[in-house]
């Protein structure tokens, strides 16, 4: 499938058609997607898309765990691996935006059989993701009314959200954008709250100021506390790496992209880290609705602050709060997880039916495909199966360590083609920041949090938590050797590996506008982005 390159041969540009006009087709022609993301569609994923009920419901337990220092702690700690993930992806994607992701790119830096084993470890994190998101919004809806079954509230909007994904990738990255907003718009609100609340701001309410880190305290249970914090953290921030998949379907990658890695370094600062300060400041970490609140909403940090303000149906607003966020991180995993599979099928590491799209670039088998897994979500209605559903829901903390890692090496392994087979760094479109020591840290940071992300189920031990935590790493290997051995695959030396194909041009290139905007500061680029 490779064949060796000339290494004296400089960087050529993308290829065009015999029509000299392929790339600036609007239906990409490898993939058959449609080229339909706008820079400030993929630029405001980047900030706000996939944060789900996680961030505003389940970082109420690690604060329970390990208190406000603990918290602030772990999504630092995380945040900087996730950047330095976000480097690689950026200087990758950036220079080959076509179809496949970083799954296909493992194909062609590393072998076939890896990119098998990355890609269905990535389409697990998102079918995992989104049954537990229909899991999430039925039991917000049924806390309004109970008339309605949990099963009926799902195959209404098990409905409504595969034919809004058939409307095409334009009005998913349209609502994307909205709803994204939205979000950032409840933070900023619950932000401002917070610091009126705690300095003594809301009438009837004493201030508060920084008394939670002191009673109940900065930390709970000790280094334990961190270290649970540390594991639980890092599952809020999978999806930062969604761009990649995005990419193929922007219109100006080449712009958007760049862009979109630098939204993720403000996104670690203002979402993760934002609330993390936020949560600690105003709520204490010993609250007992935190762990034994009856709905999601009363398990929310929010909620909690919000009614020791004083405002009991304050519980309503945050209900509605987690519904948007719902809906974004359900419409996203089905996006995410469709066109992984999509682009696998095309590449014939999954079934070949998946890899169709119709003439508007749908994928409408694999969007199906995806969509279906959100049944799993009904599991959790039965008593006797809520224990395999929540099982199944856990399976996406590993996998995403077991991608993210894979990713630096991925980045490894192209900047050590890049370099003997004769090309200059300064011909990148993007430059990953401290390569190479950014590229091995998050190799070998991944590598430590797939080993230890399970540590909690060993004293005292729990066969079916340990299980669940460390299945999918002698699985990687399992699924790596068979593709290897059945289809006879091998590992690509460095001087065979294709630099060439897999380069586009933006589709705003023929305007004459690209060079000027890259060169623009990043608030202008920005505010041209909408």
């Amino acid at each position: 499938m490779n064949s060796p390159k000339d290494s004296t041969a400089p960087l050529a540009p993308p290829p065009d058609s015999e029509s000299g006009h392929l790339d600036f087709r609007e239906i990409d022609p490898e993939s058959g997607v449609k080229r339909g993301l706008k820079t400030r569609h993929l630029s405001m994923m980047a900030l706000a898309g996939i944060i789900g009920p996680g961030l505003l419901v389940g970082s109420g337990g690690a604060l329970a765990s390990g208190g406000p220092a603990s918290l602030i702690i772990g999504f630092g700690l995380i945040g900087i691996i996730a950047f330095s993930i976000m480097q690689s992806l950026g200087e990758l994607t950036t220079l080959y935006p076509s179809g496949g992701a970083f799954t296909k790119l493992a194909d062609r830096m590393v072998d076939p059989a890896f990119a098998v084993a990355v890609g269905w470890n990535y389409f697990i994190i998102w079918f995992a993701v989104l049954a537990n998101e229909y899991n999430a919004v039925t039991s917000i809806l049924a806390f309004w009314s109970d008339k309605v079954p949990i099963w009926g509230y799902f195959l209404l909007l098990w409905s409504a959200f595969l034919c809004f994904q058939f409307l095409g990738v334009e009005t998913f990255g349209e609502a994307e954008f909205w709803l994204a907003l939205l979000k950032l718009a409840g933070l900023v609100a619950y932000y401002i709250f917070a610091i009126v609340y705690a300095s003594g701001g809301v009438i009837g309410a004493e201030a508060i100021g920084f008394r939670y880190w002191h009673n109940p305290g900065a930390f709970a249970n000790g280094f334990a506390g961190v270290a649970r914090v540390f594991v639980f953290c890092s599952t809020f921030y999978a999806g930062v790496e969604s761009v990649a998949v995005a990419a193929t379907e922007t219109k100006n990658p080449g712009v958007a992209v760049p862009l979109a890695i630098r939204q993720v370094f403000w996104r670690i600062i203002f979402v993760y880290l934002g609330a993390a300060f936020f949560y600690g400041l105003t709520c204490p970490s010993n609250a007992d609705g935190l762990i034994n609140g009856t709905s999601r909403a009363l398990k929310s940090p929010m909620t909690i602050a919000i009614q020791n303000a004083g405002w009991e149906g304050g519980v309503h607003l945050i209900n509605a709060f987690i519904l948007i966020t719902c809906i974004s991180a359900i419409n996203s995993s089905i996006y995410i997880a469709s066109r992984t599979i999509l682009f696998m099928a095309q590449d014939g590491k999954a079934p070949k039916f998946l890899g169709w799209t119709n003439r508007r670039g749908v994928p409408i088998p694999a969007i199906t495909f995806a969509n279906a897994f959100g049944a799993l979500s009904l599991l959790n209605i039965s008593a006797g199966a809520s224990n395999a559903y929540s099982y199944i829901v856990n399976l996406s903390g590993v996998s995403t360590f077991l991608v993210w890692g894979s990713i630096s090496f991925i980045h490894i392994r192209f900047r050590q083609a890049w370099q003997l087979q004769g090309y200059q760094v300064e011909d990148l479109p993007f430059q990953a920041l401290w390569y190479p020591w950014n590229a091995w840290f998050g190799l070998f940071a991944n590598i430590l949090l797939a080993f230890v992300q399970g540590w909690t189920t060993l004293a005292p031990f729990k066969a079916g938590d340990f299980v669940d935590a460390y299945i999918l790493l002698p699985l990687f290997g399992i699924i790596y050797v068979v593709f290897k051995l059945w289809n006879k695959t091998r590992f690509w030396r460095l001087d065979e590996i294709d630099l060439q194909s897999g380069r586009r041009r933006d589709l705003d290139d023929r305007k004459g506008n690209t060079a000027e905007i890259e060169s623009q500061p990043w608030w202008r680029q920005l505010w041209n982005s909408f």
